[in-house]
């Protein structure tokens, strides 16, 4: 028996639908721009994929409300197909939540510095329940809304990237190991949300995501 001078903190997971299983997350990799009106909106062009990471005591889980972070006045929504990944390949899908502190962010950017700050803060990854086989199709519709206002709506097709292609991408950066998540982007209208504002976050198939943004 190993002697902790500290108690493990546990280990994040996610529940699977229809099933007292759950999936115990390694880390989180996240795609950057992967929708091209998207890149658009934030000033780029798609070429190859880049990626950036979260902590996986980062995820939201169970249907519980994250908390509106310090040091921002500018927190964005970014809806996102995530794939979580098994012995074989990709076992699942879910929806996500990408919440990023825009304003750091930018900031990063005009410094050339890192994202960290603004994308792997605590509780910035909500994600719903883990549908596990094949994945939604391109005619799949994703979209966001906030307090019932459309936000984001676009379709798994449009990204530039398919989930396939991005999970060959990660393996030549990384082990990718079963346990591993990969947000896969978000399409155009990323924007503010603020404490007390309620979030629904849907993909065709799968488990939709709704949380409220709750006050320090």
């Amino acid at each position: 028996m190993t002697d902790w001078i500290l108690p493990p903190s546990p280990t994040p997971s996610l529940p699977i639908a229809g099933s007292t299983s759950r999936f115990p997350v390694r880390r989180i990799l996240c795609v950057g721009q992967n929708y091209a009106a998207h890149a658009r909106e934030m000033g780029a062009e798609r070429a190859e994929p880049f990626f950036f990471s979260k902590p996986a005591d980062a995820l939201v889980v169970d249907g519980a409300d994250p908390v509106y972070p310090t040091a921002t006045a500018d927190l964005h929504h970014e809806v996102e197909l995530v794939c979580a990944i098994g012995p074989r390949g990709i076992l699942g899908w879910a929806v996500g939540c990408d919440l990023t502190r825009r304003d750091l962010q930018a900031a990063a950017k005009k410094a050339g510095r890192p994202w960290d700050a603004a994308k792997g803060f605590d509780m910035s990854a909500p994600c719903a329940a883990i549908t596990l086989g094949a994945g939604p199709g391109p005619d799949a519709a994703i979209a966001l809304s906030v307090d019932g206002e459309v936000r984001q709506s676009g379709w798994i097709g449009d990204m530039v990237w398919a989930p396939d292609e991005i999970l060959a991408k990660a393996r030549e950066l990384w082990d990718v190991r079963p346990g591993d998540l990969i947000f896969t982007g978000t399409p155009e209208g990323v924007g503010p949300v603020l404490p007390g504002q309620s979030v629904e976050a849907t993909i065709d198939g799968l488990s939709p995501l709704r949380f409220t943004m709750r006050s320090r």
